[in-house]
Parts: structure tokens; C-alpha cells; sequence
């Protein structure tokens, strides 16, 4: 926990009044404040370079509204860091320096407002954000559910190390890797949330969301399931299901609704991402509500509003 006042995550979650408010999308918050993401690493690369420049982007987030703040670890993984030449014992050090990151920027909050109980989740994207070839929204690596256990164990292990409020297994697009994932988890001492993308009523590898989120619904570790990198209206068929079908929380935070725009380099459309969409979120199940690509402070500013 961020202090010694506030309640335990798991607890928050399922007896606090109101949804717990996710932060936005970290990425377009340090874009926003000019650092170059282009690198396989992506905000990743900056636990090393720019420590300071996420506990900003945190701390915006948490000065919006936000109770959680997501790590920046998304797309830190041993074998990322290893092509960049960095050992095994340093990308350690930087994964556990994300959670770090995380609770000095809660601590900063709270030196400003204290009393509001602010929690940090420690992310882990799927095999695919390793790769950085876009398979994370495709799935199906070609990997077995052992192989990809194997893979993510060790980072898991290090982050649940890092004593975090909670482990972020998000945009997992594949039932499979969500099975991995469900048995990486086993042990840590940490609970965990776990959320697809989705497309649709499918994940992107594309099963069934009643059968992708059966998957996880046995699975004491994970308190709650849900989508994110996802457009809104994804979302909202999404978390009724995920309600139905495993009886936990909730967890959602799609992107703005626009669309990137590969060939122009640019985003496109209208977003479609708003507060006023996330009231029938919280009456389908929602208990953790939030953003993610291009939603920024603004936008969980006036969310936290409307659902506090």
C-alpha cells in the first residue's frame, strides 16, 4: 500500500463506494511533455534514461483523479533489454525501479492531498509487446501455454518482488496466454487483474470473449478481468460478459476511440472515450475504470469527477 492509512487494493475493490480510477495512457503523457518514444522499448527505454519524467507522467495522472497508477513496465522484459545490451541483473533493477517510480509519485500526491488512498498496479504486457511487431494485437505466437509461462514467470517474479498494490496483465490477446499468465501468477503474494483486447465480441486471436474469460475465472490470484486497448465500443459490450462469466470485478480502460493512421504517421477519427459512456460500465460490473492509448489527464480528471 502507498501509505499505512489506506486499505488493502483487494479490499478497495470490492467495498469502497464508488469504481477505484485507473490513470490514461502513459505513453501519450510523456509524448505530451516532448519524450521520443520511438524505440522498441518504449516508455520502458526511459526507466534508464528519465526516471523523473515517469514519476511526473504518474503524478499527473494521480493529481487528475486517478487512485492507480500503471507502471512502466509494459514493455520492459529481460529479452527486450537484452538487445539493447543491458544484463539480466540491470533489467531487473529497472523493473523494480518502475513500482519505485510509482510510489514516489503517490507519495508526491499525497503530500499535496493527503488522505486519498492511491495504489500502484506493476504492468505486464503480453509476449507479443516484447516482440514489438505488432503481434500483441494478433496473438497465436505460435508458443505453447508452457512456453509462455516460462516466459513470463521470471518477470512476474521480480515485479511481485517490487511489492506492488497489484499486477497488471493487460492487453493479453489471446486465451492461451491468458492461461499462461493464470499459472505465472500462482504463489507471487500479489494480487492481480488481468484484461484482453479485444475486437468486437472476440480477443484479437479471436475466441469467444464467454470463452476467454472462463478462462480466468477460477483463478483466486486474479481479482479482477476485463478489456483495455480497446475502442469504447468494444468495451461496452465486453464487460457485461466478463461479469457473467467469471463473477469478479471488472476492470476496463479502452483507448480514445480514434485510429492510428500508419501510412500518415497521425491519428484519425473523433474520440469516442467519455466519462458519461463509463456510468454504463459501473452499473455492467466496472469496478476499475480508467484508459488507455490517447486518454490523458483531462479525460480521467473529468471521469473521476463523474464517478466520485
Amino acid at each position: 500500500m502507498t501509505s499505512a492509512a489506506a486499505p488493502a487494493f483487494t479490499e478497495a475493490l470490492t467495498t469502497s463506494a464508488a469504481p477505484l480510477v485507473l490513470d490514461g495512457g502513459l505513453s501519450n503523457q510523456l509524448e505530451a511533455a516532448g519524450h521520443d518514444l520511438g524505440d522498441e522499448l518504449w516508455s520502458a527505454r526511459l526507466l534508464a534514461d528519465r526516471p523523473e519524467a515517469l514519476v511526473a507522467a504518474h503524478l499527473a495522472y494521480y493529481e487528475a483523479g486517478a487512485s492507480v497508477a500503471t507502471t512502466s513496465s509494459y514493455q520492459a522484459t529481460f529479452e527486450g533489454f537484452a538487445r539493447r545490451g543491458v544484463g539480466h541483473d540491470r533489467a531487473a533493477e529497472l523493473l523494480a525501479l518502475s513500482v519505485e517510480l510509482g510510489r514516489e509519485a503517490a507519495r508526491r500526491a499525497e503530500a499535496k492531498a493527503p488522505g486519498r488512498p492511491l495504489w500502484v498496479a506493476a504492468s505486464a504486457g503480453p509476449y507479443g509487446a516484447m516482440l514489438a511487431d505488432g503481434s500483441e494485437y494478433r496473438g497465436r505466437y505460435g508458443l505453447g501455454v508452457d512456453e509462455l509461462e516460462r516466459f513470463h514467470r521470471p518477470r512476474l517474479e521480480v515485479l511481485a518482488a517490487a511489492r506492488p498494490d497489484v499486477l497488471a496483465l493487460e492487453t493479453v490477446p489471446d486465451a492461451d496466454e491468458a492461461r499462461a499468465l493464470v499459472r505465472a501468477v500462482r504463489g507471487l503474494g500479489v494480487p492481480a487483474w488481468l484484461s484482453y483486447s479485444v475486437a468486437g465480441d472476440r480477443t484479437r486471436a479471436g475466441q469467444p470473449l464467454e470463452e476467454a474469460f472462463a478462462v480466468v475465472a477460477a483463478s483466486d490470484e486474479i481479482v479482477a478481468v476485463g478489456v483495455n486497448c480497446c475502442a469504447p465500443g468494444d468495451a461496452d459490450r465486453a464487460v457485461p460478459v466478463a461479469a457473467r462469466v467469471t463473477g469478479k470485478p471488472v476492470v476496463v480502460y479502452p483507448n480514445s476511440g480514434e485510429e492510428w493512421d500508419a501510412a500518415a504517421r497521425a491519428w484519425r477519427g473523433r474520440p469516442a472515450f467519455t466519462a458519461r459512456r463509463a456510468r454504463g460500465w459501473r452499473q455492467a460490473g466496472a469496478r476499475l475504470i480508467g484508459g488507455c492509448c490517447r486518454v490523458g489527464p483531462d479525460a480521467i480528471a473529468e471521469l473521476a469527477a463523474k464517478l466520485r
